[in-house]
C-alpha cells in the first residue's frame, strides 16, 4: 500500500521560510516523477513544483520560481519543498504527489498525500 506523509507545515510570518517534507512507503521513489500541489482556500488545485524520478530536472509554476526549491533523497524516499520568502497568498494546503497518469479529465498524479496546512500571516 502507498503512502505518502506530508510534514512541515505551519503557520509563519510573511518574508519566512518553511521546509516542507513527504515521507514516502510502499514505492520505490526513484522510479516515480513526483510533484508538489497547493490549495488555497476557494480555489482550485494547483501545481507548484515538480522534479523527475532522478532529480535532474525540476519545474515550477511562475508564482514560486526563484522562492521555492523542490528535491528528493531517493534514498530515504523522501520528497522536499524549501519555500523561501514567504507571501501570505503561498497559504495553502500543500500536497505531495506521485506518479503521472493520464487521467479521464486530463494528466494527474496516482497517489497523493493528505496534505500540510501552510500559512502565511502579514
Amino acid at each position: 500500500q502507498v503512502q505518502l506523509e506530508e510534514s512541515g507545515g505551519g503557520l509563519v510570518q510573511a518574508g519566512g521560510s518553511l521546509r516542507l517534507s513527504c515521507a514516502a512507503s510502499g514505492l520505490t521513489t526513484s522510479n516515480h516523477d513526483m510533484a508538489w500541489f497547493r490549495q488555497a482556500p476557494g480555489k482550485a488545485r494547483e501545481l507548484a513544483a515538480s522534479i523527475r524520478r532522478n532529480g535532474g530536472r525540476t519545474s515550477y509554476a511562475d508564482s514560486v520560481k526563484g522562492r521555492f526549491t523542490i528535491s528528493r533523497d531517493n534514498a530515504n524516499s523522501t520528497l522536499y519543498l524549501r519555500m523561501n520568502s514567504l507571501k501570505p497568498e503561498d497559504t495553502a494546503v500543500y500536497y505531495c504527489a506521485a506518479d503521472p497518469v493520464i487521467g479521464p479529465y486530463g494528466s494527474t498524479y496516482r497517489y497523493w498525500g493528505q496534505g500540510t496546512q501552510v500559512t502565511v500571516s502579514t
